[in-house]
């Protein structure tokens, strides 16, 4: 179960996945979350900096490049507070699975490589529920950036680093800023417990340990309602759009 800062207990189970760009966090999370839902289990999804309530500000604020490192993390902090009242807790209240695409941690490590108080970064997200499993993709800066690069046409000023004037070349300012976070990231490991998986792994055996690692918590998870065409999707491991399709036609039944 996940527990609030209070150490209270929610029925619901919190899983979280963290790691630099380029890391196949994001890849593990949504073959896991269908797998969790061919199997029954009710998910709610969370992203980082996903909220509408401060997306219009973040936009003007990165199009005119006026966000310090400070307002950046204030910003990300109202974003992270509206989603969390708005789908983590109430879901978790609820018993469901919270699946969560970065968590508090990015938070740590991307505030504190831009220079701000790791103590006080602490402090602003002291709120939020423990995580059932917080897993950390390991993987090699130069892998993480190739992964990357390949295939974009520019990095973004605020993603490159930009904003910390580490380089004139987004490209290694880039590198520099992943490798501040990165090392940021492993501290949090022995800080927090974070389950530290290896991502240079096979796709397919990476699955695996995140489904070992969090299998032992979903006894007494919230279940969607029995479907005889769901059970059987279940049986032949098929999901995605399969089963979805099959909620939607629920929903309009």
């Amino acid at each position: 179960m996940a527990k609030l800062y209070t150490g209270e207990q929610l029925p619901g189970r919190l899983f979280v996945v963290e790691g630099i760009d380029g890391s196949g966090k994001s890849t593990q999370l949504d073959l896991l979350r269908k797998w969790l839902v061919a199997t029954g289990y009710c998910i709610a999804f969370s992203e980082w900096n996903s909220s509408a309530l401060v997306r219009s500000t973040t936009k003007r604020g990165k199009k005119r490049q006026l966000l310090t490192p400070t307002t950046f993390s204030l910003i990300h902090a109202v974003d992270f507070m509206h989603r969390l009242q708005q789908q983590v807790i109430p879901a978790l209240k609820a018993g469901a699975i919270v699946m969560a695409d970065r968590y508090i941690y990015t938070a740590f490590a991307r505030d504190s490589a831009r220079g701000v108080d790791p103590k006080w970064v602490r402090t602003v997200y002291a709120y939020a529920p423990i995580p059932t499993v917080a897993m950390y993709f390991r993987v090699p800066l130069d892998e993480s950036l190739r992964r990357i690069i390949t295939g974009r046409p520019s990095l973004k000023y605020y993603e490159a680093g930009m904003d910390l004037g580490l380089s004139d070349d987004s490209l290694e300012s880039y590198r520099i800023f992943q490798g501040r976070i990165q090392r940021e990231y492993e501290q949090l490991v022995t800080e927090y417990g974070l389950v530290v998986v290896d991502a240079t792994l096979p796709i397919v055996n990476q699955q695996d340990i995140v489904r070992s690692l969090i299998r032992p918590h979903l006894e007494g998870a919230l279940r969607a309602e029995s479907n005889a065409w769901r059970n059987v999707l279940s049986t032949q491991h098929l999901s995605g759009r399969y089963l979805e399709s099959l909620d939607h036609g629920r929903e309009a039944e």
